[in-house]
């Protein structure tokens, strides 16, 4: 055993302040990853069309992005004014604290989304550890919980689950059970497919009977990645708990704007998988003992 694994296994609450550091400042990272990783597939698709198909003549780009434009490239900066952000400026949670909610150069409001993702991955992340402490299951749970993280917003922003986030957290997630970190391998293979097919079935039904598409593809690979994390047997408890959420949710948005509009299920079944990877057992155990 290592010096750093000794010092990690004698003193856990260090694990656990670590780790929630890390969430606090990847929180920050995230907040780049939900806003510009949407746009960098707009100008993709953009290029795409432009090039097989220039005859269709594309209006210009809204709004227009830098030529370089990545999760690196440009540094972030204020959407109004442009002037960009400080390091001192940009210390998660309390830079935003300290400055109000506003820009140090234009006064200009801040959403306060930036900080609730951070805080919110600085929590995940510090639960995360104080769950597993230092092992591998912790590196892949904390994997995880960023991976849903940045899926639940962009979803909720575009009602878009982009495969560039949804099949490396597939991947991954078999990646991490080659040797049973949280269910066997055979378990996981079998969640993958099962949660894709299960989905796919119930959107091609719904098409089938109404004309209408229920839900997007992006949602059978979010559940298929959540099979190959925690295997087939906690799919059901996955599918209950977003159904509940998403209903409770959406009956509320009915009730305050007084019409109905779409609502993206991949938050919901994030955040359902996101309950089952933690306390699925628990759940199940205590519903059977109540039959």
């Amino acid at each position: 055993m290592t010096d750093l694994a000794l010092v990690a296994h004698q003193h856990p609450t260090l694990v656990v302040g670590c780790c929630l550091l890390l969430g606090l400042l990847l929180g920050s990272f995230l907040n780049v990853v939900i806003h510009r990783l949407p746009l960098m597939m707009m100008r993709q698709f953009r290029g795409e069309v432009q090039l097989n198909w220039p005859e269709l003549n594309l209006p210009a780009e809204q709004p227009p992005l830098p030529a370089i434009y990545n999760l690196v490239l440009p540094k972030s900066g204020c959407p109004k004014c442009g002037t960009a952000i400080k390091p001192w400026d940009n210390i998660p949670v309390i830079s935003w604290l300290l400055l109000r909610g506003t820009c140090r150069q234009c006064a200009a409001p801040i959403s306060g989304r930036y900080p609730l993702v951070e805080l919110l991955t600085g929590l995940a992340f510090g639960w995360c550890a104080l769950h597993f402490g230092w092992s591998l299951a912790l590196v892949g749970a904390l994997i995880f919980t960023a991976l849903l993280i940045a899926l639940i917003f962009i979803d909720i922003d575009e009602m878009l689950l982009p495969d560039q986030l949804t099949l490396p957290l597939l991947w991954l997630g078999l990646l991490f059970n080659l040797q049973g970190t949280y269910v066997s391998l055979p378990e996981a293979v079998i969640g993958a497919v099962a949660g894709y097919l299960s989905l796919w079935s119930v959107y091609w039904g719904f098409k089938l009977l109404t004309g209408k598409e229920g839900m997007g593809y992006g949602d059978f690979k979010l559940l298929a990645a959540l099979g190959a994390w925690m295997g087939w047997q906690q799919l059901p408890l996955i599918v209950l708990l977003s159904s509940a959420v998403g209903a409770a949710f959406g009956i509320a948005a009915l009730l305050k704007r007084g019409e109905s509009q779409p609502l993206p299920f991949g938050p919901y079944l994030a955040i359902a998988g996101w309950i089952a990877f933690f306390w699925g057992e628990a759940i199940v155990s205590w519903y059977l003992s109540l039959m």
